[in-house]
């Protein structure tokens, strides 16, 4: 008897018992079922509001669309974006990784050789120096993620290679003068400015093609998401090529002389030049005019730098200045003065604020110079390179600075210089080649239209002033009254000449002569807008003067 009542508990406890299988994907199901009780209740902790400020992408927008629908249509969209943003803030515990930092009060004390000294083995090889005093002054560029670097001497040497394994890609000598060397969007292609035309190389040093219409170029940029190169020439023209087509998207005269300093904001993509009269002038591949004028010095520009925010720009001038610009209200922030035998020289933001700052063979490196109005007395860091420093760069995803000098390159370490978390799906240090592949796809998929580079986003945002003015267009028209028509419809025969057809008739006839009236206004406007688009570059006829003034009467 107890042998049947266990065996018969045993059925009813497998009874009880419910068995889950995940469904196939393929036809609609999930990879894996998770199943929650009724009671178990969830609640989500509220995310800190300076975190979800910092993963917004932007303000939200302003006024009202024209409809309900498309109303609701901007606050739904809003909210994708609030939940993205949210969602990438909680995100954040997964970033384990945590910023480096030198502390103490005179930082500025310590050497390379004491870092070197005291850190892993890793950071160690972080520090090098390539000696070639044959080729120099160097200028460098590193990719995106940080990886991989290349290097290219005034006189014709040109090497590229993963700077972190020391593993050569290629080295090559150009036998004329290069100007400046730029990574393409992978590691597998990099432009030189060479001193006619601009050539395009792969990894292992074979000419690609020579870009013949940007011819003198003094300076190169890349930007990643339009896939655009941009070049600064020496006659002082700015050109946009597009290298996933080969096409020249734009090409501006910017009437401004020598252009050799160039810099592009990370954010809006628009390029700052700088030049001899102390202003730096903002361009956008869309206008021949510049989006906007800053006059930053009373001498000539040494450089400038825009943080990786966007909202931050760094001036030197002949006038031994660094100043500091507010890009969100253009106007000047903080101003440091060197001293006569000082003058400050090339300048480089890195992804954490850190500002580097050439001055003869030195490298000085300030911390929140955005937020202080005076300078420091004391660099938070300070470097002394064998001869003049022709260029600098802070490596992405890392706390070093790659400095290019007339005896070679220098890397040093710049604690708390670096992002310490890096995104895969973004830039990603480690990545194979199937993903190398995988990512050039979704770059190309994910192309952002050269249109779309402007100064202000204005992107959720409702044009009223020009819906106002459509509007008031539309009133105009709609409540035009032509000429009265002295019009008498002839007799017509099988009912024609009915009242309900004679003025339907006459309508018809108003609406033809409405029409025409309308068509008439147009034309007139559109001439009107030509002469005066004409009339307004020719003197003496925009301020009413004309050679007919001399007959009018003259006022008692």
């Amino acid at each position: 008897m107890t042998s049947l009542t266990s065996s018969s508990e045993k059925k009813s406890e497998k009874a009880n018992i419910r068995y889950f299988f995940p469904k196939d994907p393929d036809k609609g199901g999930a990879k894996f079922s998770f199943i929650r009780r009724k009671k178990d209740v969830i609640e989500e902790v509220p995310v800190d509001e300076r975190k979800l400020k910092k993963w917004r992408s932007g303000e939200a927008s302003r006024g009202y669309a024209r409809t309900k629908f498309h109303s609701q249509k901007i606050r739904a969209r809003e909210k994708v974006f609030e939940t993205v943003a949210e969602k990438a803030a909680r995100a954040e515990l997964l970033c384990a990784e945590e910023e480096g930092a030198l502390e103490g009060e005179k930082t500025y004390q310590i050497t390379q050789n004491d870092i070197r000294s005291t850190a892993d083995e890793a950071t160690q090889q972080k520090i090098f120096d390539l000696r070639l005093d044959q080729f120099g002054p160097y200028r460098l560029d590193y990719t995106r993620n940080g990886r991989h670097l290349v290097i290219g001497g005034a006189k014709g040497h040109v090497a590229a290679f993963d700077w972190q394994t020391k593993s050569l890609h290629c080295e090559i000598n150009v036998m004329e003068t290069v100007a400046d060397v730029k990574w393409l969007h992978q590691e597998t292609m990099f432009a030189v400015a060479q001193k006619k035309n601009v050539f395009i190389y792969d990894n292992q040093g074979i000419e690609l093609h020579c870009l013949k219409h940007l011819d003198l170029a003094l300076r190169l940029e890349f930007l990643p998401y339009h896939f655009l190169l941009v070049s600064a020439s020496a006659k002082g023209y700015l050109s946009y090529l597009d290298v996933s087509m080969g096409k020249e998207v734009s090409g501006i005269c910017t009437k401004q002389g020598r252009l050799d300093i160039l810099t592009v904001n990370p954010q809006s993509a628009i390029v700052h030049l700088g030049h001899p009269n102390g202003t730096v002038s903002l361009w956008t591949p869309n206008m021949k005019e510049p989006a906007a004028k800053i006059l930053c010095h009373a001498s000539s520009l040494r450089d400038v730098a825009v943080d990786f925010s966007g909202n931050y720009m760094a001036t030197t001038g002949m006038d031994r200045r660094l100043k500091i610009f507010d890009l969100r209200t253009y106007k000047e922030l903080s101003r440091f003065q060197y001293n006569k035998r000082q003058c400050p020289g090339t300048l480089d933001f890195s992804q954490k604020g850190i500002l580097a700052v050439s001055r003869d063979n030195v490298v000085e490196l300030y911390q929140d110079m955005t937020n202080q109005a005076y300078r420091p007395e004391r660099p938070y860091l300070y470097h002394r390179c064998d001869k003049l420093v022709q260029d600098v760069m802070f490596c992405p995803y890392e706390d070093v600075l790659g400095i290019g000098h007339g005896w070679g390159f220098s890397s040093i370490v710049v604690p708390g210089a670096g992002e310490a978390n890096f995104d895969a799906l973004e830039a990603n240090p480690f990545q194979s080649k199937s993903q190398r592949k995988q990512t050039e796809v979704r770059m190309l998929l994910d192309k952002v239209q050269p249109e779309m580079i402007t100064l202000g986003s204005g992107i959720g945002e409702v044009d009223l002033k020009t819906a106002e003015e459509l509007q008031e267009e539309r009133n105009k028209t709609k409540f035009l009254k032509p000429s009265k028509i002295d019009f008498t419809p002839r007799h017509k025969m099988k009912g024609g000449s009915k009242a309900g057809k004679i003025e339907q008739r006459k309508k018809g006839v108003q609406e033809q002569h409405l029409r025409s009236a309308v068509r008439d206004i147009v034309r007139t406007k559109q001439v009107e807008g030509r002469l005066n688009q004409r009339n307004k570059s020719r003197p003496g006829l925009t301020d009413g003067s004309s050679s007919l003034q001399r007959l009018k009467k003259k006022s008692a």
